[in-house]
């Protein structure tokens, strides 16, 4: 939502923006960021998704622990992309370009789609890891 927002504020206020000559500096070092954070919210998912943390947390704090862990993980991979579309708003503030929001959002949106969550396949990983028939044998 709040990618969308910002976008649109970018939008209305394209035309209270002050253009300023290309800083290619700061050019590049929004897409550097951008990239980096967006490559670090797919990193993020795959290390707190793996399959051993997650058998681990449903081992120790049961389905109430696996539950909680999958909802702070998708919270934080919202906060990535908030991040991303943020810093493209600001990015458009200093320079009067309102792309640098438009394609920031972009990315933040993939990166939401990405780490989007279903609730099959939430309920999934829960049957998983707490189905008994799936825990190694002990001798």
């Amino acid at each position: 939502m709040a990618t969308i927002l910002l976008s649109i504020v970018a939008f209305v206020s394209r035309l209270y923006l002050v253009e300023k000559p290309p800083n290619l500096p700061l050019d590049w070092a929004t897409r550097i960021v951008v990239l980096f954070l967006g490559l670090g919210a797919i990193y993020w998912r795959r290390n707190r998704f793996s399959t051993m943390r997650l058998q681990d947390i449903a081992g120790i704090a049961g389905v109430a622990g696996l539950i909680k862990t999958l909802e702070k993980t998708t919270i934080q991979l919202a906060l990535f992309a908030v991040a991303i579309a943020l810093i493209g708003f600001v990015v458009t503030l200093m320079q009067g370009n309102e792309l640098y929001t438009y394609w920031s959002s972009a990315i933040a949106v993939v990166v939401l789609i990405y780490s989007y969550p279903t609730k099959s396949s939430w309920l999934k990983t829960v049957y998983y890891f707490t189905d008994p028939r799936t825990e190694p044998a002990t001798e």
